[in-house]
């Protein structure tokens, strides 16, 4: 696609937001959002809301991840909280998981823009999401007729990094992130134990520098997996110490390493299908990481 082809697109989508009377923008901080959010606010000004969602399927880091970014685009930021483990759908988790959750979180935002006034909500699905797999999510898009101007105006996600580079927004190049939940393979209940523990386990490897990573959480059993890229650091002794013992004291009974590596959806293909293709760029800083003894 041409340049002029992105411009087009993105000059149409901010004429069709600048004619609504204002908007909330469901915003997590990934650079689908983000964009929307960018749009938005120089569209509306201060008649756009980016809107973000904190639950326990939700990191502390993303949330931080969801402010700053705020605050770099200029937007006015509201947080909802509500909690998904309220429904036993979501709970049970079946392979609609995602519907269950999309539906709640949505529904959140609608409330949270009717006390604002707004009759308008926006989300950052795009163009190449209808496309990718089996997506229960886009169900609960369609069915609360949220409005995905991304979607609507044919935005690809390469061109959503490419409008995200000349928005100059840090999040340009981030990975796509699932919510905690699809750590825990489809079937196995979704607890907030389990939700904790997974996120104490990621915010170790981060620490140590990783950028591409998952910890699966199989009934008390971690299953590490990192990137390609990274795969010979983790399979460094120091860090297989750090790991073994560090990961463990986050509540896992067993800590192993998978070393397929990191691949998405790979135990609960219908939520991960979001995660991002362009992910394989992203080389981690990892090789002078230093592991605690």
């Amino acid at each position: 696609m041409s340049a002029a082809s992105v411009q087009e697109k993105l000059r149409a989508a901010r004429a069709d937001l600048a004619e609504r009377d204002g908007v909330l923008v469901a915003f997590s901080g990934g650079v689908d959002s983000s964009v929307v959010a960018a749009l938005a606010h120089d569209a509306l000004g201060d008649s756009a809301v980016a809107c973000t969602a904190k639950s326990e399927t939700l990191p502390a880091a993303e949330l931080d991840d969801a402010t700053r970014v705020a605050e770099e685009i200029g937007i006015r930021h509201e947080i909802v909280e509500f909690s998904e483990l309220d429904s036993k759908s979501f709970v049970e988790n079946d392979d609609q998981r995602c519907y269950h959750c999309r539906s709640m979180r949505l529904s959140a935002m609608f409330d949270r823009a009717k006390e604002l006034g707004i009759d308008i909500v926006c989300d950052g699905t795009n163009a190449s999401d209808p496309g990718e797999g089996h997506r229960p999510g886009l169900r609960a898009v369609e069915e609360l007729d949220a409005y995905s101007p991304l979607l609507e105006h044919g935005v690809t996600k390469p061109e959503v990094r490419d409008i995200a580079r000349e928005y100059d927004l840090s999040v340009a190049d981030k990975p796509s992130m699932a919510c905690l939940s699809s750590r825990i393979p489809t079937g196995l209940e979704v607890t907030e134990t389990k939700l904790s523990r997974v996120e104490k386990a990621e915010r170790l490897l981060r620490t140590w520098g990783f950028e591409q990573f998952r910890v699966r959480d199989h009934d008390g059993l971690a299953r590490i997996e990192v990137g390609p890229d990274e795969l010979d650091v983790a399979l460094d002794p120091d860090f297989v110490r750090a790991a073994r013992d560090h990961v463990a004291d986050c509540g896992f009974d067993h800590v192993t390493l998978d070393l397929h590596g990191y691949r998405t959806g790979s135990v609960s293909p219908e939520d991960e299908a979001t995660e991002d293709a362009d992910s394989e760029d992203v080389v981690a800083n990892v090789f002078d990481a230093d592991y605690p003894s």
